[in-house]
């Protein structure tokens, strides 16, 4: 137990913790075999431009464009635009668990996330995350991605508490110590129940 008690807020990422990635490796290679796209072309090209995409410079349809349809297709844009939105699933336990965590210690929950702006807007209304977050920070909507530490800085600001009144779940350990170098308590999330404990070591009620 620490002096954490004091805890006022969560921050959370979003793609592994709550929720599958919203366009990672494997989505994508299922959409190459779905689409019969060239494998190698389809992740260099989405390597080259999706960080822009995600710190919000480019729309989704943009991205598409470079990474997809910069010839022709014989699907249409909105075709593989709902093959990617059906890649979100939701992980098993941790909804109705941060649900519970924020309603039996009245924390703020703050979203601090690396999404595009049409993913997660989708995810957002599909999985009614606006019933969770107080706040979304995500690099589409402030144009900062994480590991830049601007991100966790507009979130303290947005939210209004001190770095060691906030914990902070996410699945990149990078980003994990980026967080701890802010003074916030960062937790490395591999599992619910990993997650569960060292939130209760923090003092906040989990059951």
């Amino acid at each position: 137990m620490t002096d954490s008690l004091n805890m006022k807020a969560l921050f959370l990422d979003i793609g592994g913790v709550l929720l599958t990635n919203g366009w990672d490796r494997i989505a994508r290679n299922r959409a190459v075999e779905k689409f019969n796209l060239d494998k190698d072309e389809v992740h260099e090209r989405h390597h080259l431009t999706f960080d822009t995409y995600e710190s919000g410079k480019l729309s989704l349809n943009e991205y598409l464009n470079r990474v997809v349809f910069y010839e022709n297709r014989s699907f249409s844009k909105d075709e593989f635009k709902a093959f990617m939105f059906s890649q979100s699933q939701e992980l098993p336990e941790m909804l109705n668990f941060i649900r519970e965590l924020k309603k039996k210690n009245s924390l703020k929950i703050t979203a601090v996330s690396n999404e595009g702006r049409e993913l997660i807007n989708y995810r957002i209304r599909k999985f009614k995350l606006f019933e969770i977050f107080d706040a979304f920070i995500a690099s589409s909507y402030v144009h900062f991605r994480k590991p830049d530490v601007d991100i966790y800085k507009i979130a303290l600001d947005i939210t209004q508490v001190q770095p060691n009144q906030v914990a902070y779940l996410d699945d990149r350990h990078m980003f994990v110590e980026v967080a701890n170098s802010l003074g916030i308590y960062g937790i490395h999330h591999t599992s619910y129940e990993s997650s569960k404990q060292r939130l209760s070591r923090l003092g906040l009620i989990v059951t």
